[in-house]
């Protein structure tokens, strides 16, 4: 699975005119589910969930990003979107084929959304499928690409901050 993060004073979604999910501050989360999702993918929704729920990418009192979205009281804004596994290395118009098929998508997006909200993160959602209108006001801008195969991987070794950093 898949996750663009984005820290948000607000977010909204609307389909066919009708606001269907809003935050306040949080985070807006574009969820992806792909092939190799399916086999394991309830397993894969709560570990996503639990890192976006821990990750510390929210400002402590000393403008430093100390806090997550547990400990700032934050909600998230879910939404399924399968073009997180576009593949576009061949012509010019992107092939989906990695992404899951919808049905088992929309049940993994859901598993995400309920693992969050079991943590105690508040949340709203898209509809599935839908053409959706999104909104948001991004706060820094932060944004932060989390993937499932990424976390269940070895962990890189440190690398030298680059200079000036």
């Amino acid at each position: 699975m898949r996750v663009v993060a984005q820290r948000v004073s607000s977010a909204s979604v609307e389909v066919d005119g009708e606001v269907v999910g809003a935050i306040k501050a949080g985070l807006l989360l574009f969820v992806g589910a792909g092939q190799e999702d399916v086999a394991d993918g309830r397993r894969r929704a709560v570990v996503l969930a639990d890192k976006v729920a821990d990750l510390r990418i929210f400002r402590d009192s000393e403008g430093k990003s100390n806090l997550s979205l547990l400990e700032t009281g934050g909600s998230a804004l879910v939404i399924s979107q399968f073009t997180l596994y576009a593949d576009y290395r061949k012509g010019r118009r992107p092939s989906f084929t990695d992404a899951a098929d919808p049905q088992p998508a929309e049940s993994l997006v859901d598993e995400f959304r309920a693992a969050l909200e079991r943590r105690g993160v508040p949340t709203a959602a898209g509809r599935f499928g839908a053409h959706m209108i999104v909104s948001l006001v991004n706060d820094g801008p932060y944004t932060v690409v989390l993937d499932s195969d990424v976390l269940a991987g070895p962990r890189a070794g440190r690398r030298e901050a680059p200079e000036g950093r």
